[in-house]
């Protein structure tokens, strides 16, 4: 499993990547803080997606760009798990027809940025 894989990246490296880095990856990656401010998008998510990240920087992420995310799967274990790293099937369902994808969920106690990653 390689360093820069869907279920090998740690949150560190992804925090620690550079835009182009972040942009090269095959999958999604969706950064936020603590109050889920979109801090970074990468252009795989961007044009998955179909979403401008300069439209979804700044922005809350599940109450503005991924509403279908925020329920008890995905948003409130951001809230109940300081400490999390789980991979979770789900149904993105917002703008676009139901689509399977893989979410990995990110988050180290007392840091800064969190991490949803999408594998479609």
């Amino acid at each position: 499993m390689s360093a820069e894989s869907f279920e090998g990246v740690s949150r560190d490296a992804l925090e620690a990547m550079s835009v182009e880095q972040r942009d090269a990856l095959p999958f999604g990656v969706v950064g936020f803080g603590p109050d889920t401010t979109v801090q970074i998008y990468n252009a795989t998510e961007a044009r998955m997606s179909g979403l401008d990240p300069f439209t979804v920087m700044g922005v809350p992420f599940f109450d503005a760009v991924a509403q279908c995310m925020n329920n008890f799967m995905v948003a409130q274990r951001f809230e109940d798990e300081p400490d999390i790293d789980a991979i979770i099937p789900y149904v993105l369902t917002l703008r676009m027809r139901p689509t399977k994808v893989r979410l990995r969920l990110l988050a180290a106690d007392g840091a800064t940025c969190r991490f949803i990653l999408i594998e479609r």
